[in-house]
C-alpha cells in the first residue's frame, strides 16, 4: 500500500504543476509513471520509491545500474505519520545519473539514505517548466 500511495502522491504534485501524468501498470520494470508537459514536447519516466517506516534509507533494486537516462527520474517519498501534527510527506527528485553515483551498497540491493540527497529535497525544476494550464 505504501508504494501505490507514494506513487499517487507524486501523480498528485506532478498533476498540480500543470504536467500530464499517467501511472503505468504495477508490472512495468523501471516505470510508474508517464509525463509529458501540455505540449506533449518533453516526456519522462519516473520511478517512485516510498517508505512509510522510520528508515532513512529507500532500497533501489539492482536495475538501478541500468536504469539511466537524462528523462528518467527517481521520485523519493518519505510519508511521515504523527499523532500530532497528521502525515507529513517529503519528496526528494533525483535525476538516474545521480542515483546511479549517490546509490550506498550495503548487503545484496543498493539503497539510497536521506542524508545523501538531502538536496534533492523538492526539486521538482527537474522536470523543467510544465506550460501549466490556468484554471
Amino acid at each position: 500500500m505504501t508504494g501505490m500511495l507514494g506513487v499517487y502522491l507524486v501523480a498528485v504534485e506532478l498533476t498540480k504543476l500543470g504536467f500530464i501524468v499517467s501511472p503505468t501498470s504495477r508490472s512495468a520494470a523501471g516505470a510508474d509513471l508517464l509525463v509529458t508537459d501540455q505540449d506533449c514536447c518533453k516526456a519522462f519516466s519516473v520511478q517512485v520509491k516510498s517508505d512509510q517506516t522510520k528508515s532513512n534509507f529507500w532500497l533501489v533494486g539492482k536495475k538501478a545500474k541500468t536504469a539511466i537516462s537524462p528523462t528518467h527520474i527517481y521520485v523519493f517519498v518519505k510519508i511521515r505519520n504523527s499523532v500530532k501534527h497528521g502525515e507529513s510527506v517529503e519528496f526528494y527528485i533525483v535525476p538516474s545519473k545521480d542515483v546511479e553515483q549517490i546509490a550506498y551498497h550495503e548487503g545484496k540491493f543498493p539503497n539510497i539514505r536521506v542524508k545523501n540527497i538531502s538536496n534533492f529535497k523538492d526539486r521538482w525544476g527537474v522536470f523543467g517548466d510544465s506550460n501549466p494550464v490556468e484554471g
